[in-house]
């Protein structure tokens, strides 16, 4: 599952963003896995954030995703912290934070069998 969302356009709370991700809490990264995520990543450019999450076939980002930020209250403070740093996309859904992105291109469509 792959989603995109912004920083806002600030060197110094980008620092902050990233100094905040080298010791993300346990109690967030327990709620990441208890919701389904096997693995995230999220990689930056400027203040661009693209977020990776390797998860089961059945996962559902629109009801599953919610959940990791629900699962402890650590988990829900984080995420208010965070939005300090953040701001949506302007293709984000009114719903959304994390905006969803649809698979535009898989090298594995062109593998010989």
């Amino acid at each position: 599952v792959a989603q995109v969302l912004d920083l806002k356009n600030d060197p110094q709370l980008i620092k902050e963003y990233e100094e905040w991700h080298k010791k993300v809490w346990p109690e967030v990264i327990a709620g990441i896995k208890e919701s389904g995520i096997e693995r995230m990543e999220i990689f930056r450019s400027g203040n661009h954030l693209f977020m990776y999450c390797l998860v089961a076939d059945d996962f559902d980002p629109i009801n599953d995703f919610p959940q990791q930020s629900k699962v402890n209250d650590k988990a829900i403070e984080w995420n208010k912290l965070m939005k300090k740093y953040q701001q949506k996309v302007p293709i984000a859904k009114e719903n959304e934070w994390w905006s969803l992105m649809t698979l535009a291109f898989d090298s594995n469509w062109f593998n010989e069998s």
